[in-house]
């Protein structure tokens, strides 16, 4: 088995892209960030998914970086936005951006793989049903993989890394489809940016909005509790 590392945050898109990486055959060690978000508590979903998939290790990072640097709706008051139209997540890069999040994350699992060691890393992005964000595009993640093989030592030695992003040109339904194909428990998830104190889903963000009309047009049940 070849080791993979796989950022985890807790939804939908992770999820279902550490199910895939598990079907081709490789062990998972999975990677969740704190980084002082408001919904926290896709932290404790990463641990049930940990526990589903059977990843060989979980490791949790605290990043406090964010809450100097933030300024996102993710990481401060600023309002989250609600009830936007499908035209405005694809045109507008909205408030929930968090500055250089993918970058941060990848950066730390490129750390971690040149130490397990791994050549492989898992990120369930997505450059279609998404709010906009420049780190969930193709040519990012290109740039990111090159950046990785000339600045480690392991890449400056022939064991170039890759960046695998499985979910990247699938539509929200494609990927729900994909994830029941491989048995995931989508009530494992969660996809809120602003849940309640009982983690119920507040059925307004761009998440919400994507992971509601993914499961519509999927024709699968959707397993979020809304308020």
């Amino acid at each position: 088995m070849r080791n993979a590392i796989v950022l985890l945050s807790g939804g939908l898109d992770s999820y279902t892209c550490a199910v895939i990486a598990k079907s081709q055959g490789f062990e998972l060690y999975a990677m969740s960030v704190f980084y002082n978000q408001r919904h926290k508590l896709e932290i404790e979903y990463a641990k049930k998914i940990v526990s589903a998939i059977g990843a060989k290790d979980h490791l949790i990072l605290d990043l406090d970086i964010f809450k100097f640097i933030g300024k996102s709706a993710l990481t401060s008051n600023i309002d989250v936005p609600e009830n936007r139209t499908q035209k405005e997540m694809e045109t507008d890069i909205p408030v929930t951006y968090v500055p250089a999040r993918n970058t941060i994350f990848l950066s730390n699992a490129l750390a971690w793989a040149e130490v397990l060691p791994s050549k492989d890393i898992f990120i369930g992005v997505n450059a279609l049903d998404y709010s906009g964000y420049p780190d969930c595009r193709p040519k990012f993640i290109s740039a990111f993989e090159k950046m990785a093989n000339l600045a480690t030592k392991a890449g400056v030695e022939g064991n170039n890394f890759k960046i695998h992003t499985p979910l990247i040109n699938l539509k929200k339904s494609e990927i729900i489809k994909k994830g029941i194909e491989l048995g995931c428990d989508y009530s494992l998830t969660i996809s809120c940016y602003q849940p309640d104190e009982y983690g119920r889903a507040c059925a307004k963000c761009d998440s919400c909005l994507l992971r509601k009309k993914g499961f519509s047009e999927a024709g699968v049940p959707d397993p979020t509790i809304y308020q």
